[in-house]
């Protein structure tokens, strides 16, 4: 893992991958599938992220003030799908983490933990705003540090040319996600 300068943490999402947002606050954490996170701005470095109010993971990210954006690649597809499909809520006495076997790490600025494997990770802070959040689930976030796996992300761009298994996935619809695909 490298860390991604923030002025260019925009092109670790630029090309629209599924994600995985982590929160965590006092001593609880949840992780879901996300797919409508965008980047919004270079200096600083700002992203929006579009979360129900009725998730687990709000409740935490809006308690904390922070989380994560982790990108999933093809290897992970199944975990992807399992965390994308049951709220936090229903799995009493225990965390997603747990009961998918999800390993972690911790991150270097906020609380929320990041997924090992993943191909990228952006740390967040959540910019209040009241409105946005309440009427259109719209939170918008400064990004306090990113980090991608130089095999497939260095001098600032994508390279997943040999390394099929590592490409990020992208939700279509209806459960159907595709891999990145080649470089033209």
């Amino acid at each position: 893992m490298q860390s991604v300068d923030l002025a260019k943490a925009f092109r670790l999402l630029n090309h629209g991958p599924t994600t995985l947002i982590t929160s965590a606050h006092a001593d609880q954490r949840n992780i879901m599938a996300a797919a409508w996170v965008c980047a919004l701005d270079f200096n600083p470095a700002k992203v929006t992220v579009v979360i129900d109010r009725n998730t687990y993971t709000r409740e935490l990210m809006e308690a904390e003030g922070t989380f994560a954006i982790n990108l999933p690649c093809v290897q992970q597809i199944e975990m992807v799908k399992q965390v994308g499909a049951i709220s936090g809520r229903d799995l009493p006495g225990t965390d997603k983490f747990a009961e998918y076997g999800i390993a972690t790490f911790a991150a270097h600025k906020i609380s929320a933990p990041l997924v090992e494997g993943c191909e990228g990770w952006l740390e967040c802070k959540i910019i209040p705003e009241p409105h946005n959040q309440n009427t259109y689930d719209l939170f918008i976030a400064e990004v306090v540090a990113a980090h991608a796996d130089e095999r497939v992300f260095s001098d600032g761009r994508w390279h997943f040319d040999g390394h099929d298994e590592l490409r990020t996935v992208h939700h279509i619809a209806g459960g159907v996600f595709f891999a990145t695909g080649q470089s033209c």
